[in-house]
């Protein structure tokens, strides 16, 4: 028995490892490669250039590898990345990149993409991220390992979102998210640490209190953020995680959100 519907429209140019499973009405385009093991539902379009690896699981009515809408775009052939382990459930849109920046655009390894997520061109997304409903990406965002963004929250372009953070439903971020940090609201203001996060991975009860300790020292000590990024280096020193708390605050080129 066919893995393939016969209903399915396959590019003769598509590379499909030997167990992909395809539903009916889902149109595969020139250049894109998917990987053994991935699952496509009815009604997905995927364009190229484009890359999925293996095990993703992409459900119906998702359209990936779309040309980017940025008026820059003229054409040219970008590409779209996905990894390992990915679901990509109802109605997701992912845009591949512009030649005025990396020309691709990256998605990593075991995240979670939920109904009518989009991604925008350009962005690079870590891996373990979980995108609730309708949240969105505008383009050249980043985004770290292990954040996760509420439904219906909004990324301004340019915008580093850092591991381990969390965004709360709703929420308009225009200034970079720090790792580690939650923050709510329109515009997004930031409220306290990701332990809850923390906590279910496994990091220890003295990570999270020098984090703790940290976050105190840049939110609520009055500091700049250079006077607060002198004050984490003893800190940083001795904890990992404050070192790439540390990192990401100096890292941010839109200012971080406050």
């Amino acid at each position: 028995m066919s893995l393939i519907d016969p209903r399915a429209i396959i590019d003769p140019t598509a590379t499909l490892a030997p167990d992909v499973r395809i539903g009916p009405w889902t149109l595969i385009g020139p250049n894109v490669h998917i990987g053994e093991g991935t699952e496509i539902a009815s009604h997905v379009v995927v364009k190229g250039p484009t890359w999925i690896g293996r095990h993703n699981k992409i459900f119906q009515f998702s359209t990936l590898g779309e040309d980017t809408s940025d008026l820059k775009y003229k054409g040219e052939p970008t590409r779209l990345v996905i990894g390992d382990h990915n679901v990509i459930r109802e109605g997701v849109t992912i845009h591949r990149g512009t030649v005025q920046d990396r020309s691709e655009t990256t998605i990593g390894d075991h995240n979670l993409l939920m109904a009518y997520v989009h991604i925008g061109h350009d962005c690079v997304m870590g891996s373990h991220c979980i995108l609730i409903n309708n949240a969105s990406l505008a383009g050249h965002v980043h985004m770290g390992d292990w954040a996760i963004l509420s439904g219906y929250t909004l990324i301004h372009q340019h915008c580093q979102i850092g591991a381990h953070s969390f965004v709360g439903m709703g929420s308009g971020v225009s200034k970079d998210v720090p790792a580690f940090v939650t923050v709510l609201g329109s515009p997004a203001q930031a409220r306290s640490m990701n332990f809850e996060g923390m906590r279910r991975r496994g990091f220890s009860a003295e990570a999270m209190n020098a984090l703790r300790r940290a976050y105190k020292i840049v939110y609520r000590q009055g500091l700049t953020v250079e006077q607060a990024l002198v004050e984490l280096e003893e800190t940083a020193a001795q904890f990992p995680e404050v070192a790439i708390f540390r990192d990401s605050v100096r890292a941010s080129t839109r200012g971080i959100t406050r």
